[in-house]
């Protein structure tokens, strides 16, 4: 209730009122008519004076479900204004508003809330800016602001009160926390009431910056001086920003700084080959965070760019004439022209130009310097309203560049790190660095090599010019075993510059040619005679892997003497007792075992040892008791008869071979197809000769043991017998 002992009453077409309040002052009856569907209302001024109010609606009830949130309030002296929620009644109702006071209506008077709030958030710190509606604005003095965290459920003790009716600042918060804020006039004379605003919530202050992930620099298709530049950056706090600002500007200072606003961290610029200043920053709708700065160099000279088609005539140190020699008119009325020294800021003028291909710039911003290197841009820009920038993005593309002086001098100092090397009968190498860019004073032109020979108890003297950029050269046609000094300077148009200080080298002398190349061949044999054995070896070992020796294989044995191969002496008969794969046993009458086998049963090959390298056939048998190699072995042998074999010339014999050693297949070649692959005799010295068995080991009939389940050794009868 405000002011007590005065009704306002509202009612609808049912009498029941739904809503009382108590005011200051008498207006009368108002008949509302209410629609939902159309949300029409109608009002209708009643005189109430010769009523009586309270008997006619003494009998209207409260109904917590109908009409609510009933408030009255004026703007004006005579404007007021009645707002309410509708209830659960029918769509279509007649509202009766009673309003009773003998008071002045100023007591209805209210101002706000406010018509826009914004805030900003830094250090610790919430400023809040307020804007009031037209009649606020002028009644409204001070107002407070009360807030309290994000879900707390008390709000602050103390009211902060601003110093005027537009800003005031709340210290002392939490920079990582979320507040809610409300909003109040305070009350005086004009502003009798004062409500409190609707809750604003204020997002967390960004005390961190973006962080620059790449910047990338690359040619546009198709489009001459202008370049395509692309940024991305990354940001911690991604769920407290709601988008990024940029801000990019002509590191000249040249206007306008444009701003562009993205929500995604990253952006592409089409911009000149001039350089640029950046800013990126994380924005919410109450702080910024602080900004990470990044410099867009500028893109040196490139053949598309245009150099090398400026011309510079310089008047004085405030005025120059730049000129092109293209015509540009047909396409572009509106240039800027660009100046800077390395390592300081950029002068820039932009001008109007339809008629010439020149123009000459007075009254620089600043005084040209004189024996400093200065580069100069010129850009085309495609609009023709005017001259001057309306936007940095897409806005200018650079024509050319070159570099100019005002005045040029001669070097202050010289090349510096003046050596040789690669001393010969008659030549050096020289080398040195350039000189540094501050001290040239002008456009190098070259430099100059003073060469003095001294010889004989005289001096000669000879220049050579070299080239700009050159840093080495080879100095010829010198004499062998002499001293000489060298110097070197640079010049400009301007004159020659300071000489370097002078370095002495002695040429070679033949005798210390000779003496040289000497040294260096005994050096190269004493290096081969003790490293060169082990590296030929390994590399033997490598390349030329080493081939077995025969002689120390336990198959073939090493022939010591020569000898011929010879038949065994007359062999009448042998009976096969059994087939055995594994020996063979022969009983004979005699005790005389051969003393050389058959040619075809073990065929070896030697070569001859000499230097005449013999063709002669040797061989070395180990065999048992010997004798008599002529004597027959007799033919009453029980068991089967074998024929007689008779003796075969080992010169005649096909089996052999001119080398020292056979190979298995070889072997196989002289065993005939019908002889088993082991053959073994056994001989009983102690027993008579008629049952005596013989018993002969060879190691070649070892190695042949290896072959005795041959599928063509399928034969009975043996041909071959040791």
């Amino acid at each position: 209730m405000v002011g007590s002992g005065f009704l306002l009453a509202f009612l609808d077409s049912k009498c029941t009122s739904y809503g009382i309040k108590s005011y200051v002052f008498l207006l009368g009856v108002i008949l509302v008519y209410y629609t939902a569907l159309s949300s029409h209302v109608q009002a209708l001024k009643v005189n109430c004076k010769s009523k009586n109010l309270s008997s006619k609606y003494q009998h209207c009830g409260i109904n917590p479900a109908g009409v609510h949130d009933l408030d009255c309030f004026g703007k004006h002296p005579t404007s007021y204004r009645c707002v309410w929620k509708p209830g659960n009644s029918a769509s279509e109702k007649r509202y009766t508003l009673i309003i009773k006071q003998p008071g002045s209506p100023l007591s209805l008077f209210r101002c706000g809330p406010p018509h826009n709030v914004s805030f900003s958030r830094h250090s610790g710190k919430l400023d809040v800016s307020v804007k009031w509606q037209n009649e606020d604005g002028k009644a409204v003095q001070y107002y407070s602001v009360r807030y309290k965290a994000l879900g707390s459920l008390s709000w602050s003790k103390r009211l902060m009160q601003s110093e005027n009716g537009k800003k005031c600042t709340v210290e002392n918060l939490k920079s990582s926390l979320v507040y809610s804020v409300q909003i109040q006039c305070v009350t005086n004379a004009r502003c009798p009431q004062c409500p409190w605003s609707e809750t604003y919530t204020v997002p967390a202050e960004l005390t961190t910056q973006p962080v620059m992930v790449n910047m990338k620099d690359t040619d546009i298709a198709n489009t001459k001086g202008r370049r395509l530049i692309s940024l991305t950056w990354k940001f911690p706090a991604k769920e407290l920003h709601d988008s990024y600002h940029v801000i990019i500007g002509k590191a000249s200072g040249e206007a306008p700084r444009q701003r562009m606003i993205t929500t995604e961290p990253e952006i592409r610029l089409a911009l000149s080959y001039s350089e640029y200043h950046l800013n990126i920053s994380a924005v919410n709708n109450a702080s910024t965070s602080p900004a990470v700065s990044q410099t867009i160099p500028q893109r040196e000279d490139t053949p598309s760019t245009g150099a090398g088609t400026l011309n510079v005539t310089v008047h004085n140190n405030t005025s120059f004439t730049i000129s092109w020699k293209e015509d540009l008119i047909k396409n572009y009325v509106c240039y800027s022209v660009e100046w800077m020294q390395r390592g300081h800021k950029a002068g820039s003028i932009s001008f109007y130009e339809d008629k010439h291909i020149n123009r000459t710039l007075t009254s620089l911003p600043e005084p040209l310097e004189p024996y400093k290197r200065y580069s100069i841009t010129l850009h085309t820009r495609p609009d023709k309203d005017t001259c001057n920038m309306k936007k940095v993005n897409n806005s200018e593309s650079t024509y050319g560049r070159t570099h100019f002086y005002s005045i040029e001098g001669s070097p202050l100092s010289a090349p510096t790190n003046l050596s040789f090397y690669n001393v010969s009968l008659n030549s050096v190498e020289l080398q040195w660095l350039s000189i540094p860019e501050d001290d040239i004073r002008g456009f190098l032109l070259g430099y100059i090599i003073y060469c003095t020979e001294y010889g004989g108890g005289a001096t000669t003297e000879r220049n050579i010019t070299v080239d700009p950029m050159s840093n080495s050269y080879e100095l010829g046609d010198l004499k062998d075993g002499t001293v000489y000094g060298v110097k070197i300077s640079g010049f400009t148009e301007a004159g020659v510059g300071v000489q370097s200080t002078a370095i002495l080298f002695k040429t070679n002398s033949q005798e210390l040619s000779y003496l040289i190349g000497v040294i260096t061949i005994f050096a190269v044999i004493g290096i081969v005679l003790i490293f060169g054995s082990p590296v030929i070896k390994r590399a033997k070992v490598i390349l030329w892997p080493s081939i077995p020796n025969p002689g120390k294989s336990n198959a073939m044995q090493k022939i010591e003497e020569p000898c011929e191969l010879e038949l065994l002496g007359s062999i009448n008969h042998l009976e096969v007792e059994e087939w055995d794969t594994n020996s063979l046993r022969i009983v004979e009458k005699q005790e005389v075992i051969p003393a050389s086998p058959l040619p075809s049963m073990l065929p070896l090959l030697h070569a001859s040892d000499d230097e005449e390298d013999s063709t002669e056939m040797t061989c070395n048998w180990i065999q048992g008791d010997t004798g008599d190699s002529t004597e027959e072995i007799p033919s009453d042998i029980t068991g089967k008869i074998i024929p007689d074999i008779n003796r075969i010339d080992p010169q005649s014999s096909p089996f052999t071979f001119p080398c020292d050693y056979t190979t298995i297949e070889m072997f196989q070649q002289g065993i005939p197809q019908s002889m088993p692959a082991r053959t073994s005799f056994s001989q009983d010295t102690e027993s008579d000769p008629e049952d005596t068995e013989w018993t002969v080991v060879k190691s070649g009939l070892d190695y042949m043991s290896q072959f005795s389940t041959s599928p063509i050794l399928d034969g009975k009868e043996i041909s071959t017998i040791l």
